[in-house]
């Protein structure tokens, strides 16, 4: 076991050591505790050497941000295909699609995603420190803690059609959503796997094969969800288990490009026992990483189910989903644009570069505002068709019409806080991440809402009102903290945390 980090190189980052250095220094960067001049932060002000370094970061980002974005439309393209098929057999069958697609995602999917977000910050780092070794130390690691993970929650999701009519829910319904909830179960595991494969990969800038395997994936999809819902008469049932195996050919796809790609040569490597140990320091990254996530998945989540008891509960309840279906979809944008962010600040800061991880934040920043503003701005051009594009009643189009200017608000800071989550993933500071989306949006944005929708009497609206509240709280909140973050002492703690398990294993 202590051979495959003991034996391995060390790799300091690039002009990080000179041959004119002493031997002292060489044991201290041995030992991954060497303070070298490197680390002081070198982010220009101004000049043409500013903006000629902000043109080509921006390029990277691009490179990075635009295949990221592909991979989302594409996921989201399938998931919109089941709702299509599954809604052309009737009401109750959607419904119970419905409830259990929302059920599924607060209780499992958005769990596994946060917890493998861990790895953004371990093996990009890893990856800019050069311990290419590491990275498939780190992802073998990571699914196994995933896959145990992963028990409970199928466990769980056996269930749903018993704990649904408890809380009210109709029996048949129930019984929908859990037939979709079970077939659903094969492809947790495959998710599990999929998601840490991904970051495996995306943490060294290799997302062709994502963009691949999502391709792949959607056009086996099509013909093998319409075989399943309507020739094999599984209803539902048809769709739920399509996912599950396009999930599986996903693993398949990423995994084969990981052994036989030569752009994996340096990276890949055969799983031992070490994979097993140092799960508590994955853990402290990935438990954090997994509370930003679903805190604030879980308050949009908690609203659409309130919306049922406010007055004229469908109107409510299909306008805010309405108004959620057009968010993810923006969305993408600063999801794409925040993972790539995630990608180059771990990078630069396992590279032992902080003034360069300081520019990926700052042109990031920079072109996501401009990015938001833009979009926006078009939201509130189409206000009077966006509904239409939804529904064909006249009360949800104007309502959506009414909600289109507080949504293009919500657009500014969501797509803000996309990026600064991407940073905070990149530095791996996730612990105060999840206290912010803790104190945004349980302590100021639902009871907000809460006050709002019900004591204002404002509805849906007034929930909407209370997540911009909340969104705003959390963007000012991660804002103040990136830009008191100490980024060349950023860097220290990302090659204290790449060469930890070395220094560990040599004492040992």
């Amino acid at each position: 076991m202590a051979s495959l980090d003991s034996e391995a190189p060390l790799l300091l980052p690039r002009g990080s050591r000179k041959e004119e250095d002493g031997e002292g220094e060489r044991g201290e960067a041995a030992a991954g505790k060497v303070r070298h001049p490197w680390l002081r932060c070198r982010c220009l002000v101004g000049g043409d050497g500013w903006w000629r370094e902000a043109t080509a970061e921006a390029g990277r980002l691009f490179a990075l941000a635009a295949p990221m974005i592909a991979v989302a439309l594409l996921q989201l393209m399938m998931q919109l295909i089941s709702t299509v098929m599954v809604g052309h057999l009737g009401e109750v069958a959607l419904a119970g699609a419905a409830i259990a697609n929302s059920l599924t995602n607060v209780s499992g999917f958005s769990v596994l995603m946060g917890l493998a977000c861990g790895l953004e910050t371990i093996c990009g780092q890893a990856y800019g420190a050069e311990q290419y070794h590491k990275l498939a130390l780190y992802m073998y690691r990571s699914i196994i803690v995933l896959l145990l993970v992963s028990v409970p929650i199928a466990i769980l999701w056996v269930f749903i059609p018993e704990v649904l009519p408890l809380i009210g829910q109709q029996p048949e319904i129930a019984s929908e959503a859990g037939k979709y909830a079970l077939w659903l179960i094969p492809g947790l595991f495959a998710f599990t796997v999929a998601q840490c494969l991904s970051k495996f990969l995306q943490t060294q800038s290799l997302i062709f094969p994502m963009v691949l395997s999502s391709s792949i994936t959607l056009a086996l999809f099509i013909p093998l969800c319409w075989f399943m819902v309507y020739k094999a008469g599984m209803g539902n049932a048809g769709a739920a288990l399509s996912v599950s195996i396009c999930d599986w050919v996903e693993v398949t796809v990423l995994g084969l490009y990981i052994v036989l790609s030569p752009s994996c040569e340096k990276t890949r490597a055969p799983l031992t026992w070490e994979a097993f140990r140092g799960i508590g320091s994955f853990l402290r990254l990935a438990v954090p990483s997994a509370l930003m996530i679903c805190l604030e998945w879980w308050s949009y989540e908690l609203l659409v189910l309130l919306s049922g008891i406010l007055p004229n509960p469908a109107l409510e309840t299909s306008v805010l989903s309405i108004c959620i279906s057009t968010v993810v979809l923006v969305y993408n944008l600063p999801h794409g644009i925040g993972t790539a962010a995630s990608v180059r600040v771990s990078n630069e800061l396992g590279a032992g570069n902080p003034g360069g991880a300081c520019l990926v934040v700052e042109v990031a920043l920079s072109v996501i505002l401009c990015s938001a503003v833009l979009v926006s701005v078009t939201l509130l051009a189409l206000r009077h068709f966006i509904g239409i594009a939804f529904s064909n009643e006249e009360e949800v189009i104007n309502y959506v019409t009414r909600m289109v200017p507080i949504l293009s608000i919500s657009v500014i800071t969501d797509s803000l806080q996309g990026v600064l989550s991407g940073v905070s993933r990149g530095c791996g500071w996730q612990h105060l991440g999840a206290y912010v989306n803790l104190g945004a949006f349980y302590l100021v944005g639902v009871p907000v809402a809460l006050f709002l929708g019900f004591a204002m009497h404002l509805g849906g609206m007034g929930f909407w009102m209370g997540m911009v509240a909340g969104g705003a709280t959390q963007v000012t909140l991660l804002s103040v903290i990136t830009a008191m973050t100490n980024w060349a002492k950023m860097a220290e703690k990302a090659r204290d945390r790449v060469f930890e398990e070395r220094i560990l294993t040599q004492a040992v």
